[in-house]
């Protein structure tokens, strides 16, 4: 049997990247910024895709047939306080319902099947949200909270990704098997944050506040992690950063060779078959 090149050794995993719904001159249209394209590629070494942020748009089944990972991306857009029954918004808020719409239904189903899932940011925020968690708006409110805002927007944008805070991550955890500290600087964009934990999630950091900065699935059959801050800015110069990519594409690339056993195995099945 003729092997098709989907099936080289040297193919990429191909790991599907969420996007916003925005407005770009009176056309629906989808972004993504350029900082989880460079990571996924440099740093997980599989292929960036798109995914469009329309419910209407994704078929579960053929996404988990050929994708090897998700990756959540942050966003300046909040998720509707409707989807974890709340209404308290920030007034700077920005709404995304169809990302929503696409992300909350799906995320837990990816975990389910084994699909490694990268959460960041909002991506954070929404896994904890489809495993019944509920978010607080505005963090830097609580008593004794520290500022996770990314603070004057007017300065040049790689300043906003400088460390702006430590973590304290838990001894024997998955973040704690990729950093050999049990501390760590990250950067912090974010008024939103963890109110309750969903149920299922296992906390792997907290921010000197006690806020909840990382988590992962509890009991995933392969990569499930979300972080509240933003390493996809900071690949090239942290430690940690670079680790959790890593990790994230090998296990990409296992999923894949999983994958593509099963569809091999299947094709000679149907070959053999009277």
């Amino acid at each position: 049997m003729t092997r098709l090149p989907i099936f080289a050794d040297g193919a990429k995993p191909l790991v599907a990247i969420a996007t916003d719904r925005v407005d770009r001159y009176g056309h629906p249209a989808h972004t993504l910024l350029h900082g989880y394209v460079d990571a996924v590629s440099s740093m997980a070494g599989a292929l960036p895709l798109a995914l469009p942020a329309d419910p209407d748009a994704i078929d579960f089944d053929s996404l988990v047939a050929n994708v090897d990972g998700v990756v959540l991306t942050g966003s300046p857009s909040n998720i509707s306080p409707q989807r974890y029954g709340s209404s308290a918004t920030p007034d700077i808020a920005t709404l995304d319902l169809a990302r929503d719409a696409t992300v909350l239904p799906l995320v837990r189903r990816l975990v389910g099947a084994g699909v490694p899932v990268l959460g960041i940011c909002r991506g954070f925020q929404e896994m904890n949200v489809a495993w019944g968690g509920t978010l607080d708006a505005a963090v830097h409110e609580r008593p004794g909270a520290i500022d996770h805002r990314e603070g004057d927007r007017s300065r040049p944008v790689v300043e906003w990704y400088t460390y702006s805070h430590d973590i304290e991550i838990v001894s024997g955890g998955l973040l704690s098997s990729l950093h050999g500290s049990a501390n760590a600087q990250v950067n912090s964009l974010h008024h939103q944050g963890i109110d309750r934990l969903g149920s299922g999630l296992t906390v792997e950091a907290t921010a000197p506040d006690g806020l909840i900065e990382a988590f992962s699935v509890t009991g995933a059959t392969s990569f499930a992690l979300a972080v509240q801050w933003h390493p996809e800015m900071r690949v090239h110069d942290d430690d940690l950063s670079r680790e959790m990519f890593k990790a994230f594409g090998d296990a990409c690339r296992r999923r894949r060779e999983s994958r593509l056993r099963s569809t091999l195995q299947t094709e000679s099945a149907e070959t053999v078959a009277p």
